[in-house]
């Protein structure tokens, strides 16, 4: 009896592919057969499950997605069953940063994907992300939280600093890359951000009481 092929398992196997020789050579210079030899697999199959370079690519920064997500609950599972909001923001900024080989893929294929789309007109046509503003509006409700719970400065706008904090994370991350600075200044600098925004000690009694 022939074997079910399990075809979006086949398809992460081949986003994985991606993922690792676009690491090592950059996503500009990674084309459907350079996957498929890393994969393993005919360039037919990798065309049978994505027709086009474009798509391909869309979907392995899908995948890479996901992976980040995974990376941001682990932190946050080793912050403890109640990390809070500032934790909480930590682990995606920091989860973001090449710090290891997993943050550094990340870095360069986000950075890379979002370049390409500028001038490739077939990849613009692909949805970058499906909500954009995400990151910065958790960021941002978070913040907000905080205030509400009086751990952070009231007067601060959590918007702008949401945009702040992770327009900072990105710059940094590429600083990291290109050898600017190392892991251990970066992590500095967002904490003394973040201890600017947030403050140490208990919530303000009530804070957190539902409405009666």
């Amino acid at each position: 009896m022939p074997k079910r092929v399990d075809h979006e398992e086949r398809r992460t196997e081949i986003a994985e592919a991606l993922i690792r020789v676009a690491g090592r050579r950059g996503l500009h210079a990674v084309g459907m057969r350079d996957v498929a030899a890393e994969a393993g697999v005919s360039l037919r199959l990798v065309q049978y499950y994505f027709q086009t370079k474009e798509k391909l690519l869309f979907y392995g920064l899908q995948h890479l997605t996901d992976r980040f997500t995974a990376r941001v609950g682990a932190r946050l599972a080793a912050a403890g069953p109640a990390p809070g909001p500032r934790a909480t923001i930590e682990a995606l900024l920091l989860a973001s940063l090449p710090t290891d080989e997993d943050g550094r893929t990340f870095h360069l294929l986000y950075s890379s994907y979002s370049i390409l789309s500028v001038t490739d007109e077939a990849l613009a046509a692909q949805p970058f992300i499906d909500n954009p503003d995400a990151a910065e509006n958790a960021v941002a409700g978070l913040i907000g939280q905080a205030q509400e719970s009086g751990l952070a400065d009231p007067d601060v706008d959590a918007r702008i600093e949401a945009i702040s904090l992770l327009a900072m994370a990105a710059t940094m991350g590429t600083s990291i890359l290109v050898g600017q600075r190392g892991p251990e200044s970066a992590v500095a600098v967002l904490a003394h951000h973040l201890d600017r925004i947030f403050r140490t000690g208990t919530p303000r009694p009530g804070a957190d009481a539902p409405p009666s």
